[in-house]
């Protein structure tokens, strides 16, 4: 089974490597660029079919590691 976890910032916390992406692409010419909020993505494949098992240890995952739960947002995506 592949999985996907995406963790980004929290609204309201600041975000500096986005605030320099944003100005990187507007001074490319990007035209309409307003806000950019960078993030990470983690693929990840596990062994096994059982969704809700995969579910929980993803979970478990992001909580102790994968993402900083105080600043941190994170979603998980399963992919059968």
């Amino acid at each position: 089974m592949k999985a996907r976890v995406t963790v980004t910032l929290k609204s309201g916390i600041l975000d500096p490597q986005g605030k320099a992406i944003e100005g990187a692409l507007k001074s490319l010419g990007v035209d309409g660029v307003a806000n950019v909020r960078q993030g990470k993505v983690f693929d990840i494949e596990l062994a096994g079919a059982d969704k809700a098992k995969a579910e929980a240890a993803l979970k478990s995952a992001a909580d102790k590691l994968l993402a900083n739960t105080v600043i941190e947002n994170y979603a998980i995506e399963l992919k059968a």
